[in-house]
């Protein structure tokens, strides 16, 4: 699958303006989400076939963005069961419903785990084929999502070039874990912008970093991302952040009393 020239140039200047206001550590991607007959584009890596390797989709993500990786995965390669349900690869079960993965680990009673299961975002089984992900820079596809990971400083003016335009605040919602599923699904079924916080598993296999939090955005809003990125920091609204610098310090009483006993230099 190809992008047509005129998404190319979008997503270029979103790249661009990203590397240019944002400066991610790692590189900003590409999501989409293929449905089952949907050809695997060109270049893109699928773990079991390629590698002889299984990958979750959080490590996927994590080498994606590292390694300058194009991956797609889908049921023959995601052996996380919470990500192969939500992302509809396999079908859930009946353990899987009553939160048995969550219970003793993330929840202290089966009706906890069991909500906590149920408010996990899902597609439908079988709506989709794989996951593919890519750097922005070396994408053959039109993404449906972009995910820029960074610190709290690149995500807070993300999240000010959302709402250049539209103003109101940005809504994220968090489980404290599966943040792929609060990456993709949220993103595509909200269609809105999202802040999201790493979750065990990106931390553990993806190598999110502690310094580190995500905002995702539908990839239809390219253009207005890199509008308002330029529009903030014209505004005075800047990353780096810089400091308020300029004003006159305070010496310690020692210095103070040093400082008026030298003589005036001779000119």
């Amino acid at each position: 699958m190809t992008e047509p020239a005129g998404e190319t140039d979008a997503f270029r200047d979103l790249g661009d303006a990203l590397a240019r206001y944002i400066r991610p550590d790692t590189s900003p991607l590409g999501i989409r989400m293929l449905v089952p007959g949907e050809p695997v584009p060109d270049g893109v890596r699928i773990p079991s076939r390629d590698l002889g390797e299984h990958w979750i989709v959080c490590q996927s993500i994590g080498i994606a963005r590292r390694y300058g990786w194009s991956i797609a995965v889908g049921k023959q390669d995601v052996i996380c069961p919470l990500a192969a349900v939500s992302f509809g690869f396999r079908a859930p079960n009946a353990r899987y419903e009553a939160g048995e993965a969550a219970l003793g680990m993330y929840c202290s009673d089966p009706d906890a785990a069991e909500a906590l299961e149920s408010a996990t975002w899902r597609f439908s089984t079988g709506r989709f084929e794989r996951l593919c992900v890519a750097p922005l820079a070396r994408m053959t596809f039109t993404p449906q999502v972009v995910a820029v990971y960074g610190n709290s400083a690149q995500v807070m003016r993300l999240v000010n070039a959302a709402l250049h335009a539209r103003g109101g605040r940005i809504e994220s919602s968090s489980g404290g874990r599966l943040d792929c599923a609060e990456l993709v699904i949220q993103t595509m079924q909200t269609g809105e912008p999202k802040v999201v916080l790493p979750c065990n598993g990106d931390r553990v296999f993806g190598m999110a970093q502690d310094t580190e939090m995500a905002f995702a955005f539908p990839a239809d809003r390219a253009a207005e991302i890199v509008s308002g990125l330029e529009a903030t920091h014209k505004g005075g609204v800047r990353f780096p952040i810089p400091v308020a610098m300029r004003t006159t310090v305070t010496m310690p009483p020692k210095y103070r009393e040093l400082f008026d006993s030298l003589g005036e230099a001779d000119s």
